[in-house]
């Protein structure tokens, strides 16, 4: 993997190139940003510029043969960590083919994609201890062919107790020996890992960025990529499966919703809610986020700073007029159920009871508004 195949992160790739060149490699790194902004490809492309046989100014060469085993994810100093679903003993090298069609399909693998090769279902993912005494057996030798022997540990959240095994070797590892962590959050990294890394922050990606690049490298219209641009939140991960997914606008249909709920009419919004149960779970959470977002834009609006919102004409036309008929605790109402029926969507809730359930709560916090304004 090169640093061209990685959506922007320019200031990132920069300064990684830049350790190789002025010698200031560090044997213990944490790439950490959240998930979809590339930084499992980041420490990919990373180590095979390490490994490149012939360096070049902003990139590994591509060609050489060590570049070429990178390419296959199969290079024999170059070794994988990652949660697992199965039994105590079971360890990474155990999956090793799933990993890397996983990885090679799809460079911005996230956790759930992960779990699906797995055929993992309702089971709980950890690193475990069978797979820490690996690690260490693994990076007791030197490297075969390249200058570095590199482990990159996709996931350290998942490391309990067990992961005090790594300590001596992290601190200690054997020359010309690294480790690359890649994480989504700081506070569930063990502090006795996390305070021997050296920290690397990558953000998301911009709104831009991924819009560029699905009107560039997926053909998708203006308008579509900007809408799924402004869904996925700066996740490429989110906005490639929105791709698979289909590219329905969701506008006309949230804004109806609300004015069902702020009209109470109930015997709409019942045939609402069973059109919403036939869309697909998919569709169901990117329905739920593109309102979670729209109402954000105009809590934004509704604090003076409509510089900062990102709509298209139309859309932020109908934000400014629900501007005027909301305050910002009814959005952020209305936006905290949508985030619960978003999460209860991902853990397979009854569509049905959960969108009728949620346009009560919504039609429940626009009558307590209307009171409240009442009063005053």
């Amino acid at each position: 993997m090169q640093f061209k195949q990685i959506i922007g992160q320019d200031a990132i790739k920069q300064r990684l190139i830049n350790s190789v060149n002025e010698n200031r490699v560090s044997h213990a790194q944490l790439f950490l940003g959240p998930a979809g902004s590339g930084s499992l490809p980041l420490a990919v492309a990373y180590a095979q510029y390490l490994s490149c046989e012939d360096k070049q100014p902003d990139d590994s060469c591509g060609e050489c043969s060590s570049c070429r085993k990178y390419q296959k994810l199969m290079h024999p100093d170059l070794h994988f960590s990652y949660p697992t679903f199965g039994l105590p003993k079971e360890t990474a090298i155990d999956f090793i083919e799933q990993w890397r069609t996983a990885l090679l399909t799809n460079n911005y693998l996230d956790f759930d994609t992960w779990r699906g090769y797995l055929d993992a279902g309702n089971k709980q993912a950890n690193i475990n201890i069978a797979e820490c005494h690996q690690i260490i057996k693994k990076l007791s030798f030197k490297p075969f062919e390249s200058a570095y022997k590199i482990l990159i540990l996709w996931l350290p959240e998942y490391l309990n107790r067990e992961g005090n095994a790594l300590l001596k070797i992290i601190e200690e590892p054997q020359p010309n020996t690294l480790f690359l962590l890649v994480a989504q959050n700081q506070d569930q990294i063990l502090n006795t890992i996390l305070s021997r890394t050296q920290l690397i922050k990558i953000p998301a990606l911009g709104y831009h960025e991924i819009k560029d690049f699905l009107v560039e490298k997926h053909h998708q219209t203006d308008e579509a990529a900007a809408q799924i641009a402004y869904l996925s939140n700066g996740n490429l991960t989110e906005a490639l499966a929105m791709l698979q997914e289909g590219n329905d606008s969701f506008h006309n249909q949230f804004v109806q919703w609300l004015r069902l709920c702020f009209g109470n009419k109930g015997i709409e919004i019942v045939g609402f809610v069973d059109q919403a149960s036939k869309m697909g779970r998919e569709n169901q959470k990117n329905f739920l986020r593109y309102g979670i977002n729209f109402l954000r834009e105009c809590c934004l609006i509704l604090s003076g700073a409509e510089n900062l919102v990102h709509l298209p004409p139309q859309e932020l036309e109908t934000a400014q007029r629900m501007a005027k008929a909301m305050n910002i605790p009814l959005a952020q109402g209305i936006i905290n159920e949508l985030e619960k029926a978003h999460y209860h969507i991902e853990r397979n809730a009854n569509p049905k009871i959960l969108f009728l359930d949620v346009s009560l709560q919504i039609i429940k916090l626009i009558s307590l508004t209307i009171r409240q304004k009442a009063d005053t």
